[in-house]
């Protein structure tokens, strides 16, 4: 266990596949907040702080500071990760994330492109995954190929920004997935500990003994019977996401896969057209596959 996240009230900011459907704010508890910290201590967590839209009060801003921490926060108040609420964001340093249904992703690739001028790095949640078709893919090959062309402009032009859907998987040599329950586990309002926020937001009654896991072998890489064999190395083979769309926590639907084979693809040619103009993480190999699920090989394993 590496990381423990604190969800300062019930109207924190989502910031990853699930929404959050508490409007009404409830601050976490003092007490509880400093036990988290406490506990985070004791075990070695590096702790990440999930914020509301308000301004808290000092004692917990005290609380808060009393340890090393990350902060993500909705924008634009100003932390290590900032969630846009639209996809416009100024000149910032810090990680930024955008959260879009399909739909809206689809739209136009003119808001993700303009972003990628202007910040460091922007992870782009897609919050309806489950929704892909077959035959959504070609449009979404498109869209990469777009946002890889501006990736490849700045490049040139002498700076980095990443994005998780293309430049993650150019820089991995290993998986590098969420890992809720296995490397990081959510202290909520309600004073319980969950696997993931997601967990809290769907099911408040889904708590977990942060100390006594049951089956946590489940949620680990090396018993997925797909996900082990996996190159989407920067799939974030989401549990949350896995038990809605298969009722398997530990098995990603054909929706996900394909989704993170499509954005594979598109990092292997990414890659291949930095190459044309130098070297560039020459210890990274991504293969020509010819599958977008692993599923359908499944038998060769």
């Amino acid at each position: 266990m590496q990381y423990l996240v604190i969800l300062l009230d019930d109207t924190s900011v989502s910031y990853c596949h699930c929404d959050n459907p508490h409007t009404e704010r409830r601050l976490i508890a003092l007490e509880t907040l400093k036990r988290g910290i406490l506990y985070a201590m004791k075990q070695n967590l590096m702790i990440q702080f999930v914020y509301p839209d308000y301004d808290l009060p000092q004692e917990y801003l005290d609380a808060i500071d009393s340890i090393d921490h990350h902060d993500i926060v909705p924008a634009p108040r100003q932390g290590d990760v900032q969630v846009l609420s639209q996809s416009t964001a100024e000149r910032s340093e810090a990680v930024c994330v955008l959260r879009l249904t399909k739909a809206k992703l689809f739209a136009s690739e003119a808001p993700v492109s303009a972003l990628l001028r202007n910040v460091s790095r922007l992870n782009v949640v897609i919050t309806d995954i489950e929704n892909f078709a077959d035959a959504d893919l070609p449009t979404y090959s498109a869209l990469l190929e777009k946002w890889a062309a501006v990736l490849k402009e700045e490049y040139l032009a002498g700076r980095t920004p990443q994005l998780n859907l293309l430049t993650d998987r150019m820089m991995l040599t290993k998986p590098n997935h969420c890992n809720a329950g296995v490397e990081n586990i959510t202290l909520a309002p309600n004073g319980k500990y969950y696997l993931c926020p997601a967990f809290y937001y769907s099911d408040p009654d889904s708590s977990i003994d942060p100390d006594d896991i049951k089956n946590q072998q489940l949620l680990r890489l090396d018993h997925a019977p797909i996900c082990r064999h996996c190159d989407a190395l920067h799939c974030r083979r989401c549990v949350w996401l896995n038990q809605k769309s298969t009722l398997d926590i530990n098995t990603p639907s054909h929706e996900q896969c394909t989704v993170a084979h499509t954005e594979r693809e598109a990092s292997r040619r990414l890659l291949e057209a930095l190459r044309e103009h130098g070297t560039f993480m020459p210890e990274v190999q991504i293969e020509k596959l010819n599958y977008n699920d692993p599923f359908e090989v499944r038998k060769q394993w």
